[in-house]
């Protein structure tokens, strides 16, 4: 009776963990043994138009531990490690026991014996001292006296309890240069079967604009592990292969981005604005070669950005001033309703339209069109731009790109302000053309002048040249893109003729006037608007131009906000457009106007000499 209650008991046991707790038993033993590795792909390098790294991410690891081979000896692998990991020793006790929570039924809950995750962007140099560390574990007790149980627990624990996982961090080698454009990272986090899986994503910037790009897909690799969590490869059940992110690379010349960062930082030492701004760009193609906001910060920082140093070339908008004389101008040239050499009486510098007065910075009585935009007369192109008419007006601000964003691949981009003619106050046709009343970004003002050296047409401002993968190979090829011609190739020119008298003696600009080129370009002074009214002794103050000025190479746009020591836009902005384009076109190598004469002459005499003679 002994012997068959015996084998009952044996039976129902058989029957209770092979049948009545089969899934439940299966599953633990599943979890114990198989394991599934998550491989996150390199995320891509931004380069420069010349292949030089602003982007890149560097190999490191994430050092883990398997909770279920460390038994109690948690203080002996927190003091052993906490030096080398950087880390509070207490702090890394607590994480070496197995993570609790309470679950939706209440019941406390072990989210996973084998795996918990210590440190993070450990270097190769870090985790083999780890290693070190863990081989050279000290118990305090006479190991060859213990069980053999006790010496296989605490060789497991030395070999297999601290282990490391590939991973990556993202690393900017020219620190703050082109930050805005770049932008800059961070971790995103989820949980894949009881594991933190961490992986890169763009917070700003290209990093965010191209982010699927370059972020590429994750791999992973299900498989089962020996009690030195060693993988049985012939165990492996999934296994897909990882593949990395694109490389992206930008027209951002990194040369030129030096230039003027190194350039506006001076001026902001020099007039304290509140910031300040510059664009670099090929008026033919649209190629955006450097584009800066100071203050700026260091992408390998995130945690000190501020919204202070957001991109304020495209987030930010505010009323142009003077150089939006160029949209009614170059309009009514277009439409021949006025000619350059057309006069217009000034008003001696106080022009009275819709019960309000309109001022000059300076009294002026008559002056040409090509005067107007010389001295830079706000009564002229108001007058203009009366001629012009409200429909024509608008329209041409609409061809222009205003009111619409430029679609620059970058996040944060605001369409500026541009109100239908049906909202326009009486005084509106007046004050717009002299850039009141209107809301644009730096961005769009730049490629509004883009087009006048341009031959009229408008360009989508191109910022990535090229997709490649890891090897080099071109995924995806960018071209320069024409949106649409605004103005004939006459009135092109004939506006050129007029904004190269602004850095002359006579214009507003003198000190944006180059050694060795002839310079075509426009001022602007914007009374700043605060709570919906003109704020006394705040400016934004700005200058745009363009060299040589009748074959452009170049297009510079400098724009200051709360200028001191000065605050028009010729006083304070053309000294450093002149200094940026000086710079840019020695390292550019560009030929001087004189030597594109002299090449012109020679190929006029050659073609002529070459010429069959009639006899």
């Amino acid at each position: 009776m002994l012997v068959c209650l015996a084998f009952t008991g044996l039976g129902y046991r058989l029957v209770d963990l092979q049948v009545l707790r089969h899934d439940e038993l299966s599953k633990l033993a599943h979890e114990d043994m198989e394991r599934e590795y998550w491989e996150a792909p390199r995320r891509g390098d931004i380069l420069d138009a010349h292949g030089n790294l602003l982007a890149t991410s560097v190999p490191v690891k994430t050092v883990c531990a398997d909770p279920s081979l460390i038994g109690n000896q948690q203080a002996v692998v927190a003091h052993a490690l906490a030096p080398l990991l950087q880390m509070n020793e207490s702090e890394l006790y607590q994480k070496l026991f197995p993570r609790s929570f309470r679950n939706d039924k209440g019941q406390m809950v072990t989210n996973n014996l084998h795996y918990v995750r210590l440190a993070r962007n450990v270097s190769d140099d870090t985790w083999q001292q780890v290693q070190l560390a863990m081989s050279q574990l000290n118990f305090g007790v006479d190991e060859k006296a213990l069980p053999k149980d006790k010496q296989v627990f605490l060789r497991d624990l030395r070999q297999g309890a601290i282990f490391a996982e590939a991973d990556q961090m993202r690393v900017y080698p020219n620190g703050a240069l082109a930050a805005q454009v770049l932008g800059f990272s961070g971790d995103e986090e989820s949980e894949v079967n009881g594991r933190v899986v961490s992986k890169i994503v763009g917070r700003d910037g290209i990093e965010m604009a191209l982010n699927s790009e370059l972020s590429g897909v994750a791999g992973w690799r299900v498989t089962e592990t020996d009690r030195q969590n060693h993988e049985l490869v012939a165990t492996r059940d999934e296994d897909v292969q990882v593949r990395d992110g694109l490389n992206v690379e930008l027209t951002i010349d990194a040369v030129i981005q030096h230039i003027l960062e190194t350039e506006l930082a001076d001026a902001l030492q020099k007039h304290t604005p509140r910031s300040i701004t510059g664009i670099v760009m090929r008026p033919s193609t649209g190629e955006i070669l450097a584009m800066a906001s100071l203050p700026n910060y260091d992408p390998n920082q995130p945690n000190l950005i501020t919204p202070e140093m957001r991109d304020r070339d495209i987030t930010d908008v505010m009323e142009p001033g003077s150089v939006f004389k160029i949209i009614p101008i170059s309009g009514a040239l277009n439409d021949g309703i006025v000619h350059l050499n057309d006069q217009f009486f000034c008003e001696d510098g106080h022009f009275a339209y819709a019960g309000r007065i309109l001022h000059d910075a300076e009294p002026h009585g008559i002056l040409t069109t090509e005067g107007i935009i010389t001295k830079s007369s706000n009564i002229g192109a108001a007058k203009v731009g009366i001629k012009l008419g409200e429909n024509r007006l608008f329209d041409y601000a609409t061809e222009y790109g205003f009111g619409e964003r430029t679609g620059i691949p970058l996040p944060g981009e605001v369409s500026g302000i541009l109100y239908p003619v049906k909202d326009w106050s009486k005084v509106s046709i007046a004050q717009i053309p002299m850039g009141q009343g209107v809301g644009v970004t730096r961005l769009q003002m730049m490629m509004a002048m883009d087009a006048i050296a341009n031959d009229g047409w408008l360009m989508h401002p191109m910022l990535v040249k090229c997709l490649m993968d890891r090897n080099g190979k071109v995924i995806q090829q960018y071209e320069p893109q024409r949106v649409r011609q605004i103005v004939s190739d006459d009135t092109t020119k004939q506006m050129i003729e007029a904004l190269k008298t602004v850095v002359t003696a006579d214009g507003t600009a003198p000190g944006a006037a180059m050694k060795e080129y002839v310079v075509a370009g426009k001022t602007g002074t914007a009374q700043k608007v605060e709570n919906g009214a003109y704020v006394h002794g705040k400016y934004f103050a700005s200058f745009i131009g363009f060299f040589p000025a009748d074959n452009p190479q170049l297009i510079i746009s400098i724009v200051m906000d709360e200028p001191k020591e000065g605050y028009f836009g010729g006083q304070v902005c053309g000294p450093v457009f002149r200094n940026v384009a000086e710079r840019c076109a020695s390292y550019l190598n560009l030929p001087s106007d004189e030597e594109m004469q002299a090449t012109n002459s020679l190929q006029i005499a050659t073609r002529a000499l070459s010429a069959p003679q009639i006899q």
